[in-house]
């Protein structure tokens, strides 16, 4: 199995920003123009939190989700949805989507939908006893992974302790996710590994409403 070059790992984060800033993508509920200044100086990032849709929101691709936001800066910000499961799948089916070898592999994973941008995109988030070339700690309990590195080790019983395959991702252009957040489309919580990879997708929306709600 090949392992992305640090230089290619950089690449696809920054095609994962640039996609999200260059796109007309549903997560942009304000509609707001693209042409903004790339601007936050002052502003706190939140990567690393947990994005909780606000029940006001009813867009349907996010509507009751929880995200997992992995970078928030300037350029805008992306995070993978972690509520919204979908069946299993073979991981030899899911390697070969990527152009690997699945051969000896019998296990199955269950499969996120991760985002409406650029579904053919397969990230895992995981938990950070697991590190491949490519793998950007969180904050020291979860991190994430691009899939096709991690894959074939969770196939042979080699991958991390939790893991969430998912496809897809959520993007922000600049500035758009600060004006979501201020217009009270979102909230946010502090992420928690026992969240993230809690075995009860169905009701993690209302746990972490929950956990925010208490927090103030």
């Amino acid at each position: 199995m090949s392992v992305l070059s640090s230089d290619v790992t950089r690449l696809l984060w920054t095609r994962l920003l640039l996609a999200a800033a260059a796109m007309c993508l549903p997560a942009t509920l304000l509609h707001a123009a693209l042409s903004t200044a790339p601007d936050i100086s002052g502003a706190t990032s939140l990567a690393g939190r947990l994005l909780v849709a606000s029940p006001d929101l009813h867009q349907p691709e996010f509507e009751r989700t929880v995200i997992l936001l992995a970078r928030h800066d300037h350029g805008g910000a992306f995070g993978v949805v972690i509520n919204r499961p979908l069946d299993a799948r073979p991981v030899a089916g899911l390697l070969e989507a990527f152009g690997q070898d699945g051969g000896g592999i019998t296990e199955s994973v269950r499969v996120f939908v991760g985002g409406p941008v650029s579904p053919e995109i397969g990230l895992v988030v995981h938990s950070a006893d697991y590190r491949r070339e490519g793998t950007i700690d969180i904050d020291g309990s979860v991190a994430i992974s691009p899939a096709a590195n991690v894959l074939r080790d969770i196939g042979l019983g080699k991958g991390p302790r939790k893991s969430i395959v998912a496809f897809g991702y959520a993007g922000w252009g600049p500035s758009q996710l600060d004006d979501e957040v201020a217009r009270g489309f979102w909230v946010t919580v502090p992420e928690d590994a026992a969240l993230v990879f809690d075995d009860d997708r169905a009701a993690l929306w209302a746990e972490a409403l929950a956990r925010h709600k208490s927090e103030h």
